[in-house]
């Protein structure tokens, strides 16, 4: 803005008597009448039509701000609509010769009012689909818009949403289709009371049978068929809900079922061969040769699924802390074969997402007896980027019990069962409510008491639309998706006619609360570079604590778990961004970008050291225990995984989960291996200038997964941000 007009805040008086109104807004909400607001706009649409506010402009447009304060406090003694103060700004800037204010003005109005009719109207949403419009066909990485199955579900996701914001209460509604909030999985939710994402519970369902569709089934005899079994659960319950799906300890789960197959080739062995020392060695390289046909088996079967959504399953597998040689087998085969890669060319698999545990006396020093497993889950994370490592006595420390994350990074906070059980496997999250944190910093134009205000304002919001969710799902019933209350994939197993919400009650189950951008909010009251400022970093912790204390106070007053989650933002980081980049123009380090920063991550353009951004970012997760990661940018690592390694022992005590982003990009047509290089929409090889899907291989850390955006493009704001990206390590 040509003059700095905007900060000039609180320039006005009111009396006690507008003080006590209130103005009513479309959603019903009541909101204190601000005339700062009314001035704030005015100053925004006088930029937008000379391209700077003037001394006199801005004295002008607070002259009719007066001007509506006078004129309200004669004429209304209650509460005041929206459009009545709208009708008399409208009134003034007309009286006062401000023609083209006015215009600017009504016309911002007719647009507002234009875009929330459009964004229930199934029609145009439908020709955005139709015209391969990118917010719409890429919103979803993992995701093949070309496929008929994916644009089936797209097509009824747009239905879904349509009729999930005309369910949704007016005032969420509202504040979702602004960008203040965003109601997460619309496309699905509350059009149908589907959950999120789970912990399965494989060790029950496989070890007490189960049913899916027509079929009883038993409990397996072998590795291959538990893992057979495994992929059909994956894609039932994927199919089921909308999110992702994880596979907690699966070396130790599937332990016992490869011991079958042990005891099987060992009774072989007595029976064919004469030289007793021998049957050990033969019935254990038969049954390793088994665990790792068993494994390849079950990591193509899941990048070969597609769910009813359209989509590979967002499947997590976790493991690292089996000791006996049957999970040990079972951890190496799972690293060997993501070296390995997926066909003749060795692509890189995306799903499922490895995530390996580490433990002190296990596998973490040189001495313990894992450590051969450690050092092959570094060499696979040099190639093929996964697995992530979980820090086995950290993540207690901040969840309270030690579990793979559901999906990409929500996680379950330690809980206990009527009997004093600890229960991980079995739970499930109903759902995520996003907070637009930057927005809030932006309208608050440097005033932090604004800005706590605002806060307040939208947690309310917040809240109501948490609660909703809850109270949707609630209203499932057994019979909807019987793979996950029925027939044990959520644990216990309820009949037909008993509540779903015997699963979720007494904080079984969470709910997420969302934020994202702490580094463009620090950014609008400290500076750019304020990483560097101890009272800018507490500024953001402040905020932290402001949201963690919220969801402990509702969840004791709702008996769920309201846990604060670090968005992955996968559309989000773009559609947030986008839509404070028409409110608020071109702002220096938040909107300027394209995109908005993830949850509390350090400044993605700027390079400190691995060891200082963990450092920087390990205060944060205790306030945002229901989700989170950290992540370290490498060049080429596999001639160096001591240097990963650095990183990785470092971390152990100091952060939770940690993700490896190192650049293994192939082009098959001139050989090259690296870093593909960023272009306008995509990237292509920065040796022949391939950018073909079929003959390169490009892989980039997503947000907490890994994307293909050669096969599956992302939307502008993820592409702008991985592009921005520099390295943590020269």
């Amino acid at each position: 803005m040509g003059l700095n007009v905007q900060n000039n805040t609180n320039v006005f008086i009111i009396d006690n008597k507008l003080k006590q109104m209130k103005v009513v807004k479309r959603d019903g909400r009541l909101v204190e009448f601000d005339p700062q607001k009314i001035y704030d706009a005015l100053l925004k649409a006088e930029e937008k039509i000379s391209g700077e506010v003037s001394l006199e402009s801005a004295e002008k447009i607070q002259h009719i701000v007066t001007l509506v304060i006078k004129e309200i406090a004669e004429r209304f003694n209650d509460n005041v609509k929206i459009y009545e103060v709208q009708n008399v700004v409208e009134h003034f800037l007309l009286a006062e010769q401000s023609h083209d204010l006015a215009q600017e003005y009504i016309n911002y109005r007719t647009n507002r009012d234009f875009e929330r009719t459009q964004a229930t109207d199934i029609n145009v949403t439908i020709g955005k689909l139709l015209d391969k419009d990118q917010t719409v066909v890429n919103e979803n990485a993992n995701k093949d818009s070309d496929v008929f199955n994916t644009q089936r579900d797209l097509t009824a996701g747009i239905v879904g949403k349509s009729i999930g914001l005309k369910m949704l209460p007016a005032h969420i509604s509202n504040a979702h289709q602004k960008g203040d909030i965003h109601y997460h999985d619309l496309d699905y939710h509350p059009y149908t009371p589907m959950t999120n994402c789970c912990l399965i519970d494989f060790s029950g369902m496989l070890n007490e049978g189960f049913k899916i569709g027509n079929a009883d089934v038993e409990k397996p005899r072998s590795i291959q068929t538990a893992t057979a079994q495994i992929s059909q659960i994956i894609a039932n319950v994927a199919s089921s809900q909308y999110g992702g799906c994880s596979a907690d300890r699966i070396d130790e789960l599937l332990a016992p079922f490869a011991k079958c197959n042990y005891q099987k080739h060992l009774q072989d062995a007595k029976e064919w061969i004469s030289d007793e020392t021998q049957h050990d060695a033969y019935a254990k390289a038969k049954t390793s040769k088994d665990i790792y046909d068993a494994m390849q088996s079950l990591e193509y079967e899941i990048n070969t699924l597609f769910t009813s959504n359209g989509q590979t399953p967002f499947t997590s597998l976790g493991f690292g802390l089996g000791t006996n040689w049957f999970e040990r087998e079972i951890q190496k085969s799972i690293l060997k074969i993501r070296i390995e890669g997926l066909g003749q060319e060795h692509r890189t698999a995306i799903f499922p997402k490895l995530i390996f545990s580490m433990k002190k006396g296990v596998n973490l020093m040189k001495e313990d007896p894992n450590y051969d497993v450690k050092e092959l889950a570094l060499e696979c994370a040099t190639k093929r980027m996964y697995p992530d490592v979980l820090n086995y006595d950290k993540l207690v420390e901040l969840t309270g019990s030690f579990k793979a994350p559901m999906g990409c990074r929500s996680f379950l906070q330690g809980w206990q069962d009527e009997n004093g059980q600890e229960v991980n496997s079995g739970r499930m999250n109903l759902g995520v409510v996003t907070l637009n944190l930057p927005r809030i910093a932006l309208e608050s134009n440097g005033n932090q008491a604004t800005f706590w205000r605002i806060l307040e304002e939208r947690l309310d919001i917040m809240k109501d639309a948490l609660v909703y969710r809850i109270e949707r799902c609630k209203e499932a019933t057994p019979a909807n998706a019987p793979i996950l209350y029925m027939y044990g994939a959520f644990g216990k197993r309820l009949k037909r006619h008993e509540e779903v919400n015997e699963l979720f009650k007494n904080k079984r189950a969470t709910v997420s609360m969302g934020y994202i951008g702490l580094y463009e909010v620090a950014s609008e009251f400290f500076g750019g570079q304020w990483e560097t400022k101890p009272e800018a970093k507490e500024f953001t912790l402040d905020i932290m604590r402001k949201l963690k204390g919220c969801a402990d106070r509702w969840g004791n007053e709702y008996g769920y778990h309201f846990s604060v989650y670090s968005t992955p933002s996968e559309s989000l980081t773009d559609r947030f961004c986008r839509l404070d980049r028409e409110k608020f123009g071109v702002v220096e380090n938040i909107t300027d970008k394209e995109y908005y920063t993830n949850s509390f991550h350090y400044d993605v353009r700027k390079n400190p050291t691995p060891f200082e951004k963990l450092e920087f970012e390990k205060d944060y997760p205790k306030y945002c225990s229901g989700g989170f990661i950290h992540y370290c940018e490498y060049p080429v690592l596999q001639q160096n995984p001591k240097a990963l390694e650095a990183v990785w022992d470092y971390a152990y005590d100091r952060v939770g989960y940690l993700g490896t982003n190192t650049p293994i990009d192939r082009c098959y047509d001139c050989g090259y291996e690296g870093e593909f290089k960023p272009t306008a929409r995509g990237f292509e090889c920065p040796q022949c200038g391939n950018r073909d899907p079929k003959s390169c291989d490009v892989v980039k850390r997503t947000c907490g997964y890994l994307g293909n955006p050669q096969a599956r493009p992302m939307v502008n704001g993820r592409h702008k941000e991985i592009s921005s990206r520099v390295k943590h390590l020269k």
